[in-house]
């Protein structure tokens, strides 16, 4: 038996999204170890477990409800990449490339969630 999340591409994009914060991550700093990369993970997981729980839900209302909060996650996730970019953690391109991703992940997630609608 497959769950419903594991065929849909927001999902799929969202894990691969989390995969590529955890690599860039490893290479913070230990001193942000219970810090900025504790927080940039969380957030970064909390996108792909929203979208599989919300996809488990009895309702589309309660379905987008998940989306809207994976979706705040994300730009979470963005305010962090900000802040790590700041601090001399992420290079240039690095932070280009996540912040791409993430406007492009934001995009599939409400167009999912507009068509639910």
């Amino acid at each position: 038996m497959a769950f419903k999340f594991e065929h849909l591409e927001i999902w799929k994009l969202a894990c691969e999204f989390c995969e590529k914060l955890h690599a860039v991550t490893k290479r913070f700093p230990k001193s942000e170890l219970f810090g900025l990369t504790s927080d940039l993970n969380r957030a970064g997981v909390s996108i792909p477990a929203n979208i599989a729980e919300g996809s488990g839900s009895d309702s589309e209302r309660e379905f987008k409800r998940y989306l809207g909060i994976a979706v705040k996650s994300l730009f979470e996730v963005v305010s962090h990449l900000f802040i790590a970019k700041m601090r001399g953690y992420l290079k240039d391109e690095e932070f280009a490339t996540l912040y791409a991703d993430a406007e492009t992940l934001v995009k599939k997630i409400k167009s999912f969630k507009k068509m639910l609608e």
